[in-house]
């Protein structure tokens, strides 16, 4: 039973299976009635499971986060939502290192049976097999960032928000995301007339950064009126800034690219490489700051009921 968002880092660390996210599914839902919202359960495609809290045909808003847990990897799967070289170079590391794997074992084993045409049959299913692995292997225990993050910031906005502005918004937790955004595809499918003018906040890795970055999808970018919403909630916070990408390369890969007006939140470092994310799918995801949570919960509810946090965007 969850008394406070935060208590599913000890209570539901682990969301990958059924019997897990079945369990966690009704936790969030016994909560969310307790604190008064209308809550229930969508399925969409490949058996994904949402959980609906409010009313999405009345909702200006969409606060949403996905609640499945990763498969573990040996590697971080490293972002730079700024950097499209880095990002590029990145990507086809983690490609090239997953084809010599596969190719180390499809000749190691063609090797031993003496046949060519072995090599290349097990060359073949090997990349299957890893490429599947990534995707629904062993879940990552440790997930604080990724997403327990956005679960708990999606939550705590919930119980912050004044009663009076509750019909603004509708907060969605996604299943799938982590096998290809299928739980939002399928939200998407299901709600499309709603969705043309809804501006969809999607909190993924919030947990782990001093600077909380915003990425807006093309088409807001291109709704000056609709993007100019955003700028009152972003600002300084002592360390943390709360930022708007406007200008300039932005891709961050998440459930906010399925919808029109989607707008990617998420926690980075800075190096010299430029921002970055780091750690998530390995055991080192562990840090989960209730600061950003805090900033975050103050500044989109500031948004949803039309207030106003720090004033600024990024220059």
């Amino acid at each position: 039973m969850l008394t406070v968002p935060m208590d599913i880092l000890t209570l539901f660390p682990v969301r990958k299976t059924g019997k897990q996210k079945k369990a966690f599914r009704a936790a969030v839902q016994a909560y969310a009635e307790g604190l008064g919202y209308a809550c229930r359960e969508e399925k969409g495609s490949f058996g994904s499971r949402n959980v609906v809290i409010g009313n999405p045909e009345t909702a200006d808003f969409l606060v949403t986060a996905h609640y499945d847990t990763c498969a573990i990897l040996p590697i971080p799967n490293l972002i730079t939502p700024c950097n499209f070289f880095l990002y590029f170079l990145y990507q086809m590391l983690i490609i090239a290192v997953c084809f010599l794997l596969a190719i180390f074992i499809g000749v190691g084993i063609g090797l031993l049976a003496g046949n060519g045409l072995i090599a290349g049959l097990f060359t073949y299913g090997a990349i299957w097999a890893i490429l599947i692995c990534m995707i629904v292997g062993p879940a990552n225990r440790h997930n604080a960032n990724d997403n327990t993050s956005g679960v708990v910031t999606v939550l705590e906005i919930a119980r912050t928000l004044p009663e009076i502005h509750r019909k603004k918004v509708c907060f969605v937790l996604f299943d799938l995301e982590e096998a290809g955004l299928l739980g939002s595809a399928s939200y998407r499918k299901a709600h499309k007339a709603q969705l043309e003018r809804q501006l969809v906040l999607n909190l993924d890795c919030v947990g782990d950064g001093d600077h909380l970055m915003l990425f807006p999808t093309k088409k807001l970018r291109k709704d000056r009126d609709k993007l100019a919403s955003l700028y009152p909630v972003c600002g300084h916070f002592e360390r943390k800034s709360l930022l708007l990408r406007e200008k300039g390369f932005a891709f961050y890969p998440s459930d906010q690219m399925n919808f029109p007006y989607g707008v990617g939140i998420c926690a980075l470092h800075k190096g010299k490489l430029g921002l970055y994310l780091s750690r998530i799918h390995t055991p080192k995801d562990t840090i989960l700051e209730e600061t950003n949570v805090n900033i975050l919960r103050a500044a989109l509810t500031s948004l949803i009921c039309c207030g106003a946090v720090t004033k600024g965007k990024e220059e």
